[in-house]
């Protein structure tokens, strides 16, 4: 037993760098703007625009009021994921699966499903989002894709934030802008690449 004591100390003394080698990955690489006002997402990865998806904010406007099911402005970072694998549709209920099933436009109960990213908020004014549980996340009113909505989160189609959740990682950022993505120079370039192609089905309100 004693021959096997160095192997052991040197084993001891490698946990830290295994366990940190083997922790989760922090995404310095991919941010998404969300427009309010075009009701749409870019995927944005080393400062170049990669993907646009449309996307439904709160119905009950902008604010970081806690209470107030409104979608907050600024800088976020993704904090969590959940629901790696789960099958489209999948309700979450407290971020956790309840066995259930939801087709898209399913008549009745607007759940949260398929994934769900956890936004924290990196500004002063937007500090609770974390705590206030806004999320980027699935939701089986696909109809209302495109238009304000959600109670405080960022709507997705379920096809779409599976898409999303395999490209980015926890530490992605999230800034929430007002205006449109026409304003950001990562937008004007999307834009012109797809010759102004979804600048036509931006929603103005």
């Amino acid at each position: 037993m004693r021959s096997l004591r160095p192997v052991v100390l040197l084993i001891l003394a490698a946990l830290p760098f295994i366990a940190t080698s083997c922790g989760p990955t922090y995404d310095s690489d991919n941010k998404m703007v969300v427009s309010v006002r075009d009701q749409k997402m870019l995927l944005v990865r080393d400062g170049k625009p990669v993907k646009a998806y449309s996307v439904s904010t709160s119905k009950f406007g902008l604010g970081s009021q806690r209470g107030s099911n409104r979608t907050p402005l600024g800088n976020h970072v993704v904090a969590k994921k959940i629901g790696a694998g789960a099958p489209t549709g999948s309700v979450f209920k407290s971020r956790r699966r309840t066995g259930r099933i939801m087709k898209p436009n399913t008549i009745g109960r607007d759940p949260i499903v398929t994934r769900i990213m956890w936004l924290s908020g990196n500004d002063r004014h937007n500090r609770n989002t974390f705590g206030r549980c806004v999320y980027i996340h699935g939701t089986p009113a696909e109809h209302k894709i495109g238009r304000p909505a959600s109670y405080g989160c960022i709507r997705m189609k379920s096809n779409d934030v599976i898409d999303l959740y395999k490209r980015v990682g926890v530490g992605a950022g999230v800034k929430i802008i007002r205006g449109s993505l026409d304003t950001t120079r990562e937008g004007r370039t999307y834009y012109a690449r797809r010759g102004g192609k979804d600048r036509a089905t931006a929603t103005r309100w």
